[in-house]
Order: C-alpha cells, then structure tokens, then sequence
C-alpha cells in the first residue's frame, strides 16, 4: 500500500486542465473535420470512387457525410486537386444528423447542445454502453476517458451497469439483427426523460458494414438518436468534447 501512495505521490497531478485549460496534445496523423474545396473539384469522380463506404458524392458539388466516413484519408490521397483535405479539428459531435455533411471550405465543427440535455443533465449524466456488433475500437477509446489522465467523472458523467440506473445509451457498432432485441429492450429499461448517442461510424450509418442483410446500418434504425459522434474510432478527445457540448459544459463559439 506504501508503495502504491509513494508511486502516486511521484507521479504527481495528471489529469489534463482542458476544458478550462488548453487541449492535449494530438497525433500528427490524426484525421478531423474535413475541409473540402468545391471550386478545385472538377467533379471527376475520383475521390468518391475511392471511398470504400460510399461517403462522397459530387454530382451536385462535392459533399462527404462524415457520419460514413472512416477518416481512412482515401479520398485525399486520391484527388490531385487536393479538393479534400482532413483538418486537426476534434470536434466532430452533433446533434443532428444532417449536419454530419460538410460542403464547403469551412471547418467549423457542428453544434452539439440539445437543451433538453442541459436542462436534465447538465450536471450529472449517467450512461449504459451498448456493444451492438461492433469491433472494440469505439469501446476502447471510450474507456480511455475512465483513466487518470481523462477523468471522466469530474464532469459528472458515468457509465454505469444497468440502463435502470441509466439516463441514457451510449451505442456502438453497427446494431447486429441479433443485437437488435437486446437494444430495444435496454432502451425500454432505461427510465424517462432518456437520451441515446450514437458513436462512431458503424452506430451512425453502419460503418464498413453497411448495406449488409445482418446489420440495421446504425442505431437510428431501431431507436431515436439525440447525439452523434463520428470516427471509425472517434478520438477520446471527440468523445468527450461532443459529450460536454451536448449539456452545456462547453460553451458552442
């Protein structure tokens, strides 16, 4: 026990000061909000044949719903005219989902706070996570922000065991059909006023899977969806910021 305080006591104060401080630091290579740049697109149809989850479209000026999109950066490397290009920008959230599309050269985030959640949740949001066939990695990330260095439940926000404790879901993967019951059924156990959100690109639109017989292409398809958090995984840091944004933890610019 002595060396466990002794160890703590060297290691000193981890966990990062943002919000109220600056950001941590990200990876080079991590792929944000997209910018995109309409007048160099010729419409030539490259970078949307390129996109393995059919993301892109141009017939009618070059839009990419990155609630499809796996951030794989396909599309950029494959357009010559450098029309789309991934930014550093983390946040990602909405809450709506049409404005997951990006169309323009612009590369401000969508908005995120739903009044309904800051009014009941502001304060305290306690949340069940519901592994819907997916592969891990939206769940790994997500567990991240329960480590020292994250502290999630500074921000009063937990996740919990059972959705009867639970003021809402949290979702990932792409609802399997032999997921689909058990969704339904932890989402009636959830008391109201509830919430649902929806994380990474499989809970969203189905992800890689999409369009296949065995999954219902995302969450919206069996339950209502307040919150969406793109990625294929979605970084902790978009995780957490579109978490706080949707109960007004975080101020929208």
């Amino acid at each position: 026990m002595l060396s466990i305080l002794l160890a703590r006591f060297q290691q000193k104060y981890r966990t990062m000061a943002w919000p109220a401080g600056p950001a941590p630091a990200l990876p080079a290579r991590l792929a944000g909000r997209p910018r995109l740049d309409r007048t160099a697109c010729q419409q030539c149809g490259t970078c949307a044949a390129a996109c393995p989850v059919g993301a892109i479209t141009c017939q009618e000026g070059l839009t990419l719903d990155t609630g499809r999109c796996l951030f794989c950066r396909a599309c950029e490397r494959a357009c010559s005219r450098q029309a789309i290009q991934f930014t550093q920008e983390y946040r990602l959230g909405a809450a709506a989902r049409e404005a997951l599309l990006v169309r323009d050269a612009a590369a401000a985030y969508p908005p995120a706070l739903v009044e309904k959640a800051r009014a009941y949740f502001g304060r305290s949001l306690k949340l069940r996570q519901v592994s819907a066939g997916g592969c891990n990695a939206c769940e790994a990330d997500t567990n991240v922000l329960s480590t020292v260095a994250w502290d999630l439940g500074r921000f009063g926000i937990q996740f919990v065991a059972s959705p009867r404790h639970a003021d809402g879901l949290f979702i990932t993967g792409p609802v399997s059909a032999n997921m689909r019951l058990a969704l339904e059924k932890t989402y009636a156990a959830v008391p109201d006023p509830k919430i649902v959100i929806a994380c990474g690109a499989c809970a969203i639109a189905g992800g890689p899977y999409a369009g296949h017989p065995e999954v219902h292409d995302g969450a919206s398809a069996v339950v209502p969806v307040d919150l969406f958090i793109p990625g294929c995984p979605p970084h902790p840091l978009t995780i957490l910021d579109a978490l706080l944004r949707f109960v007004g933890q975080v101020p929208e610019e």
